[in-house]
This record gives C-alpha cells, structure tokens and sequence, in this order.
C-alpha cells in the first residue's frame, strides 16, 4: 500500500546554509516516512515568510506554526520525487539562494523593515515581489488569508503562471472570521480566492465554506504528517497534560490553567510564543501559569523539538475554539497521546475513541481525570491513536495527490 511519507529514512544534522550545501535535518530530527515515486517534471516555489525555522534548526528562535509545517513536508516531498523546488522566505541573515534538503530559498525582506503604512508597499510587497521572480517558478504556492496571497496571485497572473492556495484553517473560509485585521486585506482574500488556480482544503467542512461563503470550487487533500518511533508507555510518560499553541485569543489558553487549577495533583504543560497584538495575553497566561505550582510554563519551543513534549505527555489538551484540521492533533495521535479538545473536526475524535470531546471546563476536568486514573483504558486509547495514524497513512499516497494536483495546471 502507499504511505504519506515513506519509507523511513534516518536523517543527519543540519549542515550551514549554503548555495551549494543541501541537506538538513525534517522537523524533530528523527525517522520520518518520506516521499518517493515517479520524479515529476514542474518547478513550486512555496511562499511562507515564516518556513525558516522549520526548514533549518540554524534559526530554532523564530515562531512558525501549522501552515509553516504542512508547506516544509510537501516541499521537502516534492524535491525527493523530482520537482524542482524552491520557497520564498524573511531574511533572517542568511544568503540569498541557500539550499536545505534540494529546496532553494529566496529571502525577501526583514520583519523589522519598514515604516507602517508604507511598508506594506515598500520593502514588503517590493522585496515579495523581487523573490518571486527570482524563483521564477511554474507554480506559486501559498498559506494563510493575507496580504501575500492576492499579491501573489496577481504576480503569477501577470507572468502567466500558476498561483495555489491551500486553506490553513477555518478561519480562512468565511469572510467573518478572517484572521485578517484590515478591510483591505479582506476584499483583497476575496479577490484572490476567485483567481487563484487551484484552492485545496483540508476538510470537506472546509470545501463545503468556501462554496457556500465564496462560490469557490475547492480540492480536499489531507495533511502530511511526520511518524515518530514506537509511542512510550503511560509509565513512562512525566506530563499529565500539554497545551501547544500560539498564545492567541481563539486559542483560549486560559481555560487550561483553570483546569490545571482544579487538578492540583497533576502536572500540566504548556508551550506556545505570543504573536504581535496578543503580548498582553500572553504576559496574563505567563503570570497565572507561575502561580501555579503544578504548571510548567514552557513559552516559545521550537518546532522541531515540540514532538519530544508530545512523546510525554499523558494527553494533548486543545482549547481553541476554532481550527481548520489542527497539526497538533495529528502530532499527539502518531505519538499514542490521546487528545482532549472542544472541537472534532471531521468527528474524528468521537467517531474513532481517539481521546473525548468537552464543552465545559468541568468537562475537561472530568476527561483528564478520566483517563489520568485508567492506565488500562489509557492504553487502549493511545493504541487506537496511533493506529488511526498508521491505518490513515498506509490508505492514501497522500504526496502523489499533492504532486498530481499541481501536476495538472501544467
């Protein structure tokens, strides 16, 4: 049968970027199921601002999350079937044309850099827009509502080239909830939805928004996922529960804390960085979390060593109130970590026994009780888990559908 990511491999160290030096390390450094098959004949340039430190642990400092992710596996799968790839990134220092794992990257302009207002035009979409062209590749690839995907979308037009969006979360897919704060930026979404050449969703919720909110047509493909060793046993496990996330209003961090301060005799977890207009949130979490003793603060971690956490933790606590097909609970379930949230994408959760959905803060103290004091249906729990990611992965050559999808605009 075909897998996602296979076969495992062994990965080595990250060397320095070089222009001529591929190779670097997948997220977490570990075994992971790679891409192969027949070598395609196209060139992608995946465009995420924030993919660096996934990319390369030579910048473990910066924030990247989902979106960042799901763009560095398929990148990174790609190159292995051929593809010509490349991925326009910040500048963070390092040299322009760098090469990680056979994927080129063209930096753009500095987070810092600029005057607000003006910047929007001068350095950003002008240093955009210079990386674009400099890739000069066949097919634009995107994430995430905002001002980059319609400047995109209009730089492939312009040069007869193809522009991909891939839905990051369901936010993305109604103009009320855009993770979007001006009123140019939403007509702007619109704009591109409309002209982009291929939308790809993670969910048939998802597909079923965009038609109804946008008249979009779009294409379901699941996520890729990276699949770690054998899971610990619960003996082994030191982390009752772990919340992972950028600490953001959605996110709701807060009703983890009030749970971990009804469970005083368990250890709780929890890892995520403030994002610009959430440092105020993220100080009050900071400030409740230290008040309790039996809550280990963790703040930014960088990604590749989040899977370490997970391989811990007892349970993966989600909070968010809205998602699109969250990474973390893929991360959770390939490593036997239950997972208990407030939202089932899909059902997967209560359809498959993967953990317990809530709806309450008593609820989740009851669910993380529940299972914290039943080793025997802790494991039979975690089975479950990873073998939904075992059985989901081996059904589906889920890279080939990536790689036929673009294969088709060409």
């Amino acid at each position: 049968m075909p897998s996602n990511l296979a076969p495992r491999v062994s990965v080595s160290p990250s060397p320095p970027p070089s222009a001529h030096s591929p190779g670097g390390p997948s997220p977490g450094g570990r075994d992971v199921r790679m891409g192969s098959g027949t070598p395609g004949t196209g060139s992608v340039c995946f465009v995420g601002l924030n993919n660096l430190p996934i990319l390369s642990r030579s910048y473990p400092h910066l924030p990247a999350g989902g979106a960042e992710l799901q763009q560095t596996l398929l990148s990174r799968a790609l190159a292995r079937r051929g593809w010509q790839v490349s991925m326009v990134v910040a500048d963070c220092g390092q040299p322009d044309r760098a090469v990680w794992d056979d994927i080129t990257t063209y930096k753009a302009y500095r987070p810092e850099e600029g005057i607000p207002v003006i910047r929007y035009v001068h350095p950003r979409w002008t240093k955009v827009r210079a990386a674009l062209a400099r890739a000069d590749a066949q097919i634009y690839y995107v994430s995430c509502a905002g001002g980059h995907f319609p400047q995109v979308v209009q730089f492939a037009r312009a040069r007869g080239r193809k522009t991909v969006f891939r839905i990051a979360s369901d936010t993305d897919c109604d103009p009320r909830t855009l993770l979007v704060r001006h009123w140019r930026d939403k007509v702007l979404h619109r704009w591109g939805l409309r002209r982009a050449d291929l939308v790809l969703a993670q969910t048939a919720s998802q597909q079923q928004a965009l038609a109804r909110n946008f008249g979009r047509e779009s294409r379901v493909i699941d996520s890729l996922l990276e699949i770690p060793g054998d899971p610990p046993a619960f003996a082994d496990r030191d982390i009752g529960a772990l919340w992972v996330g950028n600490i953001r209003a959605l996110k709701r961090p807060q009703l983890f804390l009030q749970a971990a301060a009804r469970l005083p005799q368990m250890s709780f977890h929890m890892i995520g960085g403030p994002l610009p207009g959430s440092e105020r949130l993220f100080e009050e979490c900071r400030a409740s979390a230290r008040a309790l003793p039996n809550v280990t603060f963790h703040g930014f971690v960088p990604q590749h060593e989040i899977g370490g956490y997970f391989e811990r933790a007892r349970l993966y606590v989600s909070t968010s109130e809205i998602e699109g097909f969250p990474n973390t609970y893929m991360q959770a379930w390939a490593r036997g970590t239950p997972v208990i949230a407030y939202l089932d994408p899909e059902h997967l959760v209560s359809r498959n026994g993967l953990g317990a959905i809530v709806g309450t803060v008593e609820e989740l103290c009851s669910a993380i009780t529940g299972l914290s004091d039943d080793a025997a249906q802790w494991q039979s729990v975690s089975q479950r888990s990873r073998r939904f990611i075992d059985e989901r992965t081996a059904a589906t050559d889920t890279v080939g559908e990536y790689a036929a999808a673009l294969a088709a605009l060409l």
